[in-house]
């Protein structure tokens, strides 16, 4: 039997052996450049210390943990196409963290370049939960690494991808964090980076995890519709075809199908269903033609495709004239074609597809001939610099300004020279006035966009061309916060303003001093803190910070001193009473533990939670909790609108969450009714609800007007399934179209 068993384990290793010399040889394949001898030896030994490195280490999924690597230096290497260096600190980019190689064996055995990249790889010792996700000070670190060399980064978009393609393994709650994480930072970095097809899978494989229902759903809908798709776009390309081999040019048509994270996107941002989402297809067009004439080739394909088929003149994006900041150039068109059905076109030249499909490693390539997109990359870095060196109160804020600044949409807007300057769509004008200089900003007055005078959150739009009107007394104030959005403005905002809140913390504090010496009172550390609790401040800073302002004056002081007088009790008296209004804690009955619903932890314990009011749950929903300072869960619903921030940015607050569904209770739940309005609509709905299904209407507000009704209706229900079965008796109302239930907002 042990003889058995030794065979067994040996058949396994040799199948095991085998499959990982394949997976090697595949990524030899791989590679678009070509390898010279010495490149195949760096890259083989690279291979190797990983193979000794994970030796006997699997993954969750049980297979050998080298596939891994591998795997990521494929992506490296096929989808990015990156070179020998990239591919070989791929191979070991978890070799220092998981093993005992150390960075120096690295640099000794592979030189300083691939040393680097492999330390900006490294995650942060005690803060990565390599079984969970990353934190925002990890996020930050890798960051931090793009001024020393971007490949760090596309290695770990890389690393990110696989591992998101490799999660079945992993628990349901799990995968959710990890996949919130991606879509809020690693899928827009993607994007940042020009890695379409990168960017779009991230995308697709967060839906699958965050909202398993909704994307099988959509998946299913596109196979379904696959064979008439293909069918239809063969017929309208074949005149375009006809049209493009007449005029001589050489060309490629690919046809692609809108991805199901953006079909979803459009349906929640337009509030449609699937079958009203009309561009869930395009066709590509790809034209053969040197630098010298690619983008004129590219307007001639322009319009002998708007000679066959109607455009839609509001459609036009022209990302050849101003490429966008990502390196991306195409012209994107929408026209009209057989049936009635708008198609997306796409029109880029050879060099154009390269780019958006591989991003900034394949502006490399052309860096000789084309240095345009290399600036675009250097612009961006630069930016990216800059926000980097900017203090943050907190990792998470960090992250918040970076993911706003750098992952958004851009907007194009001139000085009044004629400078252009590029800013995040729905910048203002004190973000234009802080990326011009920092003083210009601190002094601004006023605005001029387009020659008319605007208030300071009035938003800009591409093209506008402003003017800053400034002045040398005017100083940075708190309310301007909120007309910025750029890091560079926020920051330097806040920096005046904590300037400015020191001085009158100081001014504030002689002054305090100076009227207690004027009545023979010692300043001493017990007194300010009694003055502290008085006045039902947070700390010393805020109570100096009143005194200068002129909030905190002579009366108040008096006031003070007079109830210290009273006596201990006295002013134990007052202290409680103060307590309890300034403090606004609450009692025990404010809380959901007492009517025990829900279980955390992998135990199932019992832990004091309350039901966040920005989603509402109900029993059965599905839940996850999040853990606050105080120590106290919030219990959030799955589908939140704050679940991928909270889950992405406090992953090590997040706590599993699971409903003890034999107890049940009464739930406030919104539900939306919309439809054709008739006769007696009201009272049908209100039969149901009450009489048939015996569910208490807390509120009802139904309005209608030409023809159509939308109506708000509260009810009271035990469980989700209990609300489910409410919504399928309402759909079955004549003239109601939908009921869709409102998460609290």
């Amino acid at each position: 039997m042990a003889e058995e068993t030794k065979a067994s384990q040996k058949q396994e290793d040799t199948e095991e052996s085998k499959v990982i010399l394949n997976r090697y040889r595949a990524l030899l394949r791989s590679t678009t450049r070509a390898l010279s001898d010495d490149d195949k030896k760096l890259i083989r030994n690279a291979f190797n210390l990983a193979m000794d490195a994970h030796k006997d280490v699997r993954r969750k999924s049980g297979e050998p943990y080298i596939l891994h690597p591998i795997e990521v230096a494929i992506i490296v290497s096929k989808e990015i196409g990156l070179g020998k260096t990239s591919i070989a600190a791929a191979l070991m980019h978890d070799v220092v963290e998981d093993s005992d190689y150390t960075l120096e064996d690295i640099q000794r055995m592979f030189g300083s370049e691939i040393a680097r990249i492999i330390d900006g790889l490294t995650k942060i010792s005690g803060i990565f939960d390599k079984d969970i996700s990353i934190q925002a000070e990890n996020f930050r670190k890798m960051l931090l690494t793009i001024s020393d060399d971007v490949r760090v980064i596309l290695i770990k978009l890389a690393d990110r991808l696989h591992n998101m393609r490799t999660m079945d393994a992993m628990k349901n709650y799990k995968q959710r964090k990890i996949a919130s994480e991606t879509l809020f930072l690693y899928a827009p970095l993607a994007h940042r980076f020009g890695l379409h097809n990168i960017k779009t899978e991230l995308e697709d494989l967060s839906l699958k995890y965050t909202e398993p229902v909704i994307y099988s759903d959509i998946e299913n809908k596109l196979l379904e519709e696959r064979t008439d798709r293909t069918k239809y776009l063969k017929t309208f390309s074949s005149r375009i075809r006809d049209r493009l081999n007449k005029e001589g040019l050489t060309f490629s048509v690919k046809e692609r199908t809108k991805s199901i994270f953006s079909i979803r996107k459009k349906m929640i941002q337009q509030g449609i269903s699937f079958d009203e989402v009309y561009d869930k297809f395009a066709i590509r067009i790809i034209v053969d033609s040197p630098i010298e004439t690619e983008k004129a080739d590219c307007w001639k394909v322009y319009s002998i495709i708007t000679a066959i088929y109607q455009p839609n003149p509001k459609r036009l994006r022209d990302w050849i004239t101003s490429p966008k900041s990502n390196g991306y150039e195409s012209l994107h068109i929408t026209v009209m074609g057989p049936d009635g059905h708008w198609i997306e076109v796409q029109i880029r030249s050879s060099r154009m597809d390269e780019i958006a499909e591989k991003g900034y490693a394949a502006h490399w390539k052309y860096k000789d001939s084309y240095g345009h997109n290399d600036q675009l990359l250097e612009e961006w870095l630069t930016k990216a610099r800059e926000l980097l060196e900017m203090k943050a109160s907190s990792a998470e804020e960090f992250v918040d300004s970076f993911k706003l600044n750098l992952f958004s949409e851009e907007i194009f807007v001139f000085t009044p020279d004629g400078e252009l300057r590029r800013l995040p769509a729905g910048s203002f004008p004190l973000d234009f006035a802080y990326d011009i200089h920092t003083d210009i900003g601190h002094k601004t007055l006023g605005a001029k966009v387009n020659g008319k005078l605007v208030a300071l959150n009035h938003k800009l739009n591409s093209g506008d061309q402003v003017e800053i009107l400034t002045s040398d007394a005017q100083s940075p104030k708190e309310e301007w916060l909120p007309y910025t959005i750029t890091a560079k403005a926020r920051n330097s905002i806040k920096q005046a303003l904590k300037g400015q809140r020191k001085k009158r913390i100081d001014e504030g504090k002689t002054k305090l001093f100076r009227k207690l010496s004027f009545v023979k009172i010692k300043p001493t550390k017990k007194l300010i803190a009694q003055m502290v609790r008085h006045f039902g401040l947070e700390n010393e800073d805020m109570l100096y910070e009143k005194v200068g302002k002129g909030l905190i004056d002579n009366s108040h002081i008096k006031g003070f001193l007079q109830q210290q007088n009273q006596g201990f009790m006295g002013y134990l008296r007052s202290r409680f009473n103060r307590s309890d209004k300034k403090t606004g804690t609450r009692n025990d009955n404010d809380f959901d533990d007492n009517n025990l619903m829900v279980l955390f932890g992998p135990n199932s314990e019992n832990k004091k939670y309350k039901l966040a009011q920005c989603c509402n749950p109900i029993v059965g929903d599905s839940i996850f909790g999040y853990t606050l300072s105080s120590g106290i869960i919030n219990v959030h619903r799955t589908d939140c609108p704050n679940a991928l921030a909270l889950q992405s940015k406090h992953a090590n607050r997040i706590i599993q969450a699971e409903w003890l569904m034999e107890k049940m209770v009464d739930n406030a739940v919104i539900l939306v009714l919309k439809g054709i309005d008739t006769v007696g609509l009201v009272n049908k709905v209100t039969q149901i609800i009450s009489n048939d299904l015996h569910v208490n209407i807390k509120s009802i507000n139904i309005s209608g007007g030409a023809g159509v009704f939308e109506g708000i209706i509260t009810v009271v229900v035990e469980d989700k399934r209990h609300l489910e079965k409410v919504i399928k008796e309402l759909n079955q109302v004549e003239g109601v179209t939908s009921v869709e239930r409102r998460i609290k907002q």
